[in-house]
């Protein structure tokens, strides 16, 4: 099978996928064979890139995969041949632990990544356990489901945790793939909310997005919002917007920080400026499995409409390489097949 397989750690820009003609993968017993339509591009494939977070080596990456039963296992009763299934970042976790048993299965210490621990979407086909995989709702697109794998599930986790109430202001720091699939969510959940948008640059590709989207207010980090808001999440890959959140947030709110790695630091903080008064600071780690069903029911409800920009598989380092640099807005989603 065709497979864009990442070989050794370095910066995204020296195009480090390389087009390989692998084995495709044998399956066991409680597996099926996924013949993969689309995969989406995310931020996290960056990390593993440039190394902030440590993929096995040769990998494929990928882990928002929309894709369609090619072949199953002995046992498998959940689907039938030829339907189609999505595959987020959660691959396996050990189903034993406090944490799983807990529903906190995120925090296993035996959680497998898709696209990471085992090879992912960038590629004709995975296998993987059936009860990891998830049954698409027939409103959407494979193209359109593919972000809703990742960026959506885990947008709508971290506004969870953020506890938002309906009523309250909401700020989204940054506004890529999951961030335009919150805001969506929040204007269904929460239609007496506002929203306040920060973006990097002032009147760029995200911000425009965030104005198309209904954003209350939009303006670029840094920025003092023309009032404080109760909830934050931050979507971005560096440390200052956990202080600005937290500078610009009401008395007792919250900042959850929807990422996996940051590639600067946090700068130092004022107790009294950023933290007293009850503020909180919640991260994200990783995703559930009842976060993805859940979250997929309820984007069929609304329905969310997630922007996308496609690219060949072939094309994925240009994929990456215009994520990094914010050259396209939304979603980037790699056509397989």
């Amino acid at each position: 099978m065709r497979a864009m397989v990442l070989e050794k750690i370095t910066r995204v820009e020296n195009e480090p996928l390389k087009l390989r003609e692998v084995k495709a993968p044998d399956i066991s017993e409680n597996e099926i064979l996924v013949k993969i339509s689309v995969c989406g591009v995310c931020h996290t494939e960056l990390d593993e890139i440039e190394g902030r977070v440590k993929p096995k080596l040769p990998v494929i990456l990928g882990h928002e995969i929309v894709g369609y039963v090619e072949k199953m296992g002995s046992r498998v009763k959940r689907f039938d041949t030829g339907g189609r299934v999505g595959i987020g970042w959660i691959y396996s976790a050990c189903g034993e632990c406090k944490f799983c048993k807990s529903g906190r299965e995120n925090l296993c210490y035996n959680f497998r990544a898709t696209g990471c621990d085992e090879d992912g979407g960038y590629a004709e086909y995975l296998r993987i356990n059936e009860k990891f995989a998830y049954p698409i709702p027939d409103i959407f697109s494979d193209s359109e489901a593919a972000p809703l794998m990742c960026a959506g599930a885990i947008g709508y986790r971290a506004l969870r945790l953020t506890q938002m109430r309906d009523g309250d202001t909401i700020a989204l720091y940054g506004f890529g793939a999951s961030a335009h699939i919150v805001i969506q969510i929040v204007k269904h959940l929460y239609p007496d909310s506002q929203v306040f948008v920060f973006t990097k640059r002032r009147d760029d590709e995200p911000s425009k997005l965030a104005r198309k989207m209904g954003a209350d207010w939009v303006g670029i980090t840094g920025d003092t919002p023309p009032e404080k808001f109760d909830r934050a999440i931050d979507t971005t890959p560096v440390g200052i917007p956990v202080a600005e959140a937290l500078r610009n947030m009401e008395r007792g709110g919250r900042l959850v920080i929807n990422a996996i790695r940051k590639e600067t630091k946090i700068p130092e903080m004022d107790y009294a400026n950023h933290l007293w008064e009850e503020k909180e600071v919640k991260s994200v780690a990783n995703i559930t499995r009842k976060d993805i069903e859940e979250f997929l029911k309820i984007a069929a409800e609304i329905p969310i409409k997630p922007e996308v920009k496609e690219f060949k598989l072939e094309e994925a380092n240009r994929a990456l390489v215009m994520l990094k640099h914010g050259k396209y807005r939304g979603a980037g989603v790699l056509k397989v097949i």
